[in-house]
């Protein structure tokens, strides 16, 4: 992938999706085609075909896909299934059929198995149930792995898969019926901060789940990394190779914000899977590291939040 190749960005008004154009914008890359909501609905199959026939793109990156929350993904299993299905094979096979000359796709470390060996490698795919509360999600990405191996496969079709972990920067979604963890806790504290009358804030679960934490921005230089230096068949992780409680990021975003009043943790909600974290090595192989530390990601997250969100 050459500074003067046709790159299309599918979803990059999102959060990986607009990391991965500020990464390439910052290296050079003039020929950036931006597939946001707006200009094509990368769940109709025809609509996909034609945006890829005008285009002719040379690379693809799809951070295209429905995302959310442990609650969202609940209570709306059937909308992260199905939706995150046609996109990712639209774009598949629309990359392919217009001759694509490599795609990326990501998809998210709730692939594996809910008490998964820690740390978790990629072979750990389908060796146990899901999580429950995530796994029509899970099964959409787990299908997409399986068609990029199997378009490399049966055609040749360079297609390689990514499993990062948990994701917060920039652009992240911090509604707080929609959002994951870390950005529904930036809000959280953030509005109780600024309203005297509230006393405490109330989180999910006990706290003693262990989840890891990885910057977008990390992220977009891993995903340059790997279209530039991996081609292989197996799908690769993405992450920082440590990980924190709940509790514990709940009291260093507190912190950064400034909220000092109680935490109220609702343990008739559940806490999701034990733990999950991934084995780096293939990864860092490669030569890529992740480079900006939680608390330094938390501090620069928030201050996009207060600037952007309010």
């Amino acid at each position: 992938m050459d500074s003067d190749s046709r790159v299309l960005v599918c979803g990059s008004n999102g959060m990986v999706g607009s990391a991965i154009v500020r990464n390439l914008e910052a290296k050079g890359y003039t020929d950036i085609i931006k597939g946001t909501r707006q200009v094509v609905d990368f769940t109709d199959q025809e609509a996909t075909d034609t945006f890829f026939k005008l285009k002719k793109p040379d690379y693809v990156f799809v951070a295209a896909a429905k995302v959310g929350g442990i609650m969202a993904n609940n209570n709306y299993k059937a909308d992260f299934l199905t939706e995150n299905l046609r996109i990712q094979t639209n774009i598949i096979d629309s990359a392919y059929r217009w001759g694509v000359e490599k795609l990326l796709f990501l998809g998210s470390s709730c692939i594996y198995p809910k008490f998964a060996s820690q740390p978790i490698g990629e072979d750990q795919l389908m060796t146990g149930p899901l999580e429950p509360t995530n796994d029509g999600y899970a099964f959409a990405k787990i299908a997409g792995i399986m068609m990029c191996q199997a378009y490399r496969r049966q055609y040749g079709f360079n297609a390689i898969s990514l499993m990062p972990c948990n994701l917060y920067g920039p652009n992240d979604n911090f509604d707080l019926e929609t959002s994951h963890v870390l950005p529904a806790m930036i809000a959280k504290f953030h509005a109780a901060l600024n309203h005297s009358g509230q006393w405490e804030v109330k989180l999910w679960g006990d706290g003693s789940a262990m989840r890891e934490f990885l910057h977008v921005d990390d992220l977009a230089e891993a995903c340059y990394v790997c279209m530039q230096n991996y081609n292989e068949f197996q799908h690769i992780n993405v992450g920082t190779g440590e990980d924190v409680t709940i509790k514990q990021l709940a009291k260093t975003i507190a912190d950064v914000v400034g909220y000092d009043r109680d935490i109220n943790w609702d343990i008739t909600k559940p806490n999701g899977t034990p733990r999950k974290l991934l084995n780096i090595d293939k990864i860092k192989a490669l030569g890529w590291k992740p480079k900006i530390n939680l608390l330094e990601g938390i501090q620069n997250t928030y201050e996009w939040y207060k600037k952007n969100e309010i």
